[in-house]
């Protein structure tokens, strides 16, 4: 078998594995069906995958892969907390996209043990939670801000995967108070107070560090935050 053969043997395995977790999200699989799927004999899968961990570990990071591609033609606003909610809502399109992938990256779970492949995205989503703690646009610390994303984004995305189904709103309100949660930015009926008033002065400011200059816009947003906190 030539090499280019083998690649696309392996890669139709993995494909085969995948859309049969997403038929049944959380189920078990065959690794019979597998192979019938894809038309080759259990020792071929053997060969490449050693066994059915071997496999779903090769999907895992298979999913990732398309994952991180599909990040990285993502260009910055150059704004973070713009970054973040784009990202919250290409997270989510991706597990609706790619079910059979998504529940082996983010649903099977064990004690104590995370992939390798969990550490690039989230590093990638902490350098945005830093870039927004260094100019003074949370109020959480940036671990914190990324912690509390990530849950979030991964469970509404499970939800609805499970339910088979897009619900945009959901999404959205769920990200907009996360957002709201780690920015002191506020959500829901509040939005005629004067704390509301000066943080989104401080939001629009901190957005746009160029029109006074970076320090400058740095302590004007930390002045705004303190007169919000006693307002």
């Amino acid at each position: 078998m030539t090499e280019s053969g083998r690649g696309d043997t392996r890669s139709r395995l993995l494909e085969a594995a995948a859309e049969l977790i997403a038929a049944a999200p959380g189920e078990d699989f065959s690794l019979r069906e597998v192979c019938d799927r894809v038309g080759v004999r259990m020792p071929t899968l053997y060969h490449f995958f050693g066994n059915k961990q071997g496999l779903v570990d090769a999907v895992v990071e298979r999913g990732f892969e398309l994952y991180l591609a599909l990040k990285s033609d993502h260009e910055s606003t150059g704004d973070p907390i713009q970054d973040i909610s784009d990202g919250w809502d290409a997270h989510v399109r991706f597990g609706l996209e790619n079910p059979g992938y998504y529940t082996l990256m983010y649903g099977k779970v064990r004690p104590g043990y995370s992939p390798a492949a969990h550490a690039e995205p989230t590093r990638m989503l902490r350098a945005l939670t830093e870039s927004a703690a260094s100019a003074g646009r949370l109020v959480v610390d940036a671990e914190q801000a990324a912690a509390h994303i990530l849950a979030t984004n991964i469970g509404v995305t499970l939800r609805l995967i499970i339910l088979a189904q897009q619900d945009p709103e959901l999404s959205a309100n769920v990200r907009d108070a996360v957002i709201a949660g780690i920015t002191g930015a506020p959500s829901g009926d509040s939005q005629g107070s004067i704390r509301d008033e000066i943080l989104r002065v401080s939001r629009f400011a901190a957005s746009r560090p160029g029109v006074l200059g970076a320090a400058e816009t740095a302590m004007l947003t930390e002045w705004l935050r303190r007169l919000a906190h006693d307002a």
